[in-house]
Formats: structure tokens, sequence, C-alpha cells
């Protein structure tokens, strides 16, 4: 499917985890969309607006097994989690000594939304170290959750982490934190698309994810979810005119977070093409087709440098995007020289004192371009030793 995507025919693109990429037709239909808001803006922002959204929030929330006066649209999972956090820091209120608990697997800017709201209260951010193996959702959960004191107010982790790339246990842990009174905050960034969601029976109380990652949406477009009896502690960060102007019987979370100024929702807008590429395309089976080759890609890897991974090769763990364990090397030098002389786009990342290649594998990616990685880490890995090593 390389001819379905608008990526550059010479790179190897196995780092579709961070920004993801838009098939062609469904990027000519985002398009479509702009040159209409640009033929008449008037009348596409100010009258046309609505229902076009209201379409594109049903079909999302269809999707993800959900309520479209639940879903609002946010340019991605860090804005709609920043509203999040800044609301219930305001209106639980967050006082000094409570607890927010959360892992060390947790994206860079959210765990910096976190400390921005807890540091001048006194909150307690807590980042609890879980460190691999892992090998059950219940024995995952009960590690986690042994870490809740009297002062926990909110769980919150991710969905699929980023660093780490695994697949957490969401439902379970949301189900049992909730038997313990505590609100739970789950970061989906890389969720839709990637794995099958149902945010009904997840049933978290927020739940933020991105549609431009693996769902292969154009860039900016993530969603916010809040339970119907959580809503009314969320305020939007951005006050226009939806505040306090809601239509009797419409969403007051939707129509106040909906509208926040002049924008282009073209991104917004081409989700539901997303959606249907992803549905002609028997995107299921190309899940399952991934994460066979992902599997074969980290079992070399295991073969080459003897390190061992961080959870079973299942699906209940990890799909399409792999933490492979390379050995220790300076992750940077790596990653640049991956670059500069084979062309190979993938992060490499330091965590918990190993090496990881955080391999994407989506369906442009071959066998060809996953045995180049293996045999360009395997050359260039002893070559850049980690720091650490050469300041011993």
């Amino acid at each position: 499917m390389r001819g379905d995507f608008l990526l550059k025919d010479q790179v190897v693109f196995l780092n579709h985890g961070s920004y993801g990429a838009c098939p062609r037709e469904v990027f000519e239909i985002y398009q479509t969309w702009q040159r209409e808001l640009e033929a008449e803006p008037v009348h596409f922002l100010g009258r046309g607006f609505a229902p076009v959204m209201k379409q594109a929030r049903q079909d999302l929330a269809a999707y993800l097994g959900a309520d479209a006066d639940d879903l609002v649209y946010y340019p991605n999972a860090t804005q709609g989690l920043n509203v999040v956090i800044q609301s219930l820091a305001e209106n639980l209120p967050l006082v000094a000594g409570d607890e927010i608990l959360s892992t060390n697997h947790e994206y860079g800017a959210l765990d910096k939304a976190w400390t921005f709201v807890s540091e001048p209260r006194g909150v307690i951010y807590n980042r609890v170290e879980l460190t691999p193996p892992f090998t059950t959702a219940e024995e995952f959960a009960d590690r986690f959750l042994a870490h809740v004191g009297p002062r926990t107010r909110i769980v919150y982790l991710s969905h699929i982490t980023s660093p780490t790339a695994l697949r957490f246990p969401v439902e379970l842990i949301v189900k049992r934190a909730r038997s313990l009174g505590l609100i739970t905050v789950i970061d989906g960034a890389h969720a839709p698309g990637h794995v099958a969601i149902n945010l009904t029976e997840i049933d978290a109380d927020f739940y933020s994810g991105n549609c431009h990652k693996w769902l292969c949406a154009p860039k900016g477009s993530g969603f916010l979810h809040a339970r119907r009896d959580m809503q009314k502690l969320l305020r939007p960060i951005v006050i226009g005119h939806g505040w306090r102007t809601t239509p009797p019987g419409e969403s007051v979370y939707v129509h106040e977070h909906q509208w926040r100024g002049t924008f282009d929702p073209a991104s917004y807008l081409t989700v539901p093409a997303a959606i249907e590429f992803q549905a002609h395309h028997d995107w299921a089976r190309i899940r399952a087709d991934a994460h066979v080759m992902a599997t074969y890609a980290m079992n070399r890897l295991i073969d080459a440098f003897g390190e061992p991974p961080m959870s079973p090769p299942t699906t209940d763990w990890w799909v399409q995007m792999v933490a492979a364990p390379i050995g220790r090397c300076d992750a940077g030098a790596v990653s640049t020289r991956l670059y500069e002389d084979h062309t190979i786009v993938i992060p490499i990342i330091d965590w918990g004192g190993r090496t990881f290649a955080r391999i994407s594998v989506q369906a442009y990616t071959t066998r060809a371009e996953l045995d180049l990685l293996v045999d360009a880490l395997v050359d260039l890995v002893p070559k850049f030793p980690h720091p650490s090593a050469k300041a011993g």
C-alpha cells in the first residue's frame, strides 16, 4: 500500500507512531474541505459549520463506541488532556497533599502538564516506577494500584504508551480505580486505529486520543471524551462565543468547547473519510499482519543483542508498535546515523536504563525494510556506546 500514502519513496518510514501518515485519497478529501471553506468562508463557518461538525462527531463517536454529545474534537490529545488537567486542578479542586497516581511510562508533555498544576499547589504527581517484564493484566493492575494512598484523587495513565509502546489494561484499571472512588484520566494518543476501542466499555471519566496517528487522518485531529456526569468539571481553556449560549436541547459540553474562535476544521471533517478508508481496506487484517511483522523484527533484534523483551509478544501488550530492546548505546547518535546513512526514520529511546528501537509497522511497511533496520542496528550500536559507558 505504499502508493496509497504520500511518503517519500526513498525513506524507510518506521515511525508512524509519532505523527502518523495520511493516505492520498484521505488527504484529497481534506483539501476539498479546505477549498470549500476558502470558497465561501462566511457561509461555511457561520451557517454550515454546526451541521457538518455534528456529523463528523457522530461518525467518530460511532467508531469509538460513544455518544456524540460526550465527544469534542481537539487538535491533539495533549490539548484535550490539558483541558482535563487544568480543569480538575481548579474545580475538584486539587489541594496540598493530594496525589495524582501515574507511571514512569507516560508521555513527557503530559508529565509536564501535571507538574505545571501540581507544583504551585503542593500536589504530589506520583510517577510509579513499573519495571518490566510484565505478564498479565491482573499482575500489572495489582502492581500499579498497590500505590493508591489515602490522598490519591486521580489515576492517570496511557492506553498505549509513547516511550515503551506497551498497551496497558485500561479497562481493568478504570474499573478497579472507580471502585476505590478515584477519577480516571486516560491518554489514548496512540490507540484510535491501532486497537479496537469502545469508550463506553472502557468507561474512563476522561479519555483523549489522536486521529492523525494510527487512524491516518490529517494532522491536527484529535478528541476529548468525557463521561456525562463528569462534564460539569471541565472548563474550556479558550472562552469563545459558545460559552453560556447553548441552545435548548444541545450539549453544553460540546457547545462550550467546540467553537474556539476562527479555525480551519478540515482535519476534523476528514476523520470520517479516514475511518471509511480503513474499513474499506480491512484494517483489522492489516493490524494483524503488522503485528506478525513487528514480532519478526523484534525477535531478530532479541537474537542479535540478547536483551529480554518487556512483555509477551501478544496483542494484549502491543500490536503495530513495539519497543524492541537493543544493546545499550548513544540513542541520539544511532538515530541520526540510521537516517543519514540509511534514510531510516525511527526513534531510538533511552528508558529505564536500557535502549530500545521503537518500531512502527503500518500497511506500507515491508519485511525488507525491517531487515534493513536490523542489519543497520547490528552495525551501528557497537560503534556508538552509551555516554555512561564512555564516562566509565
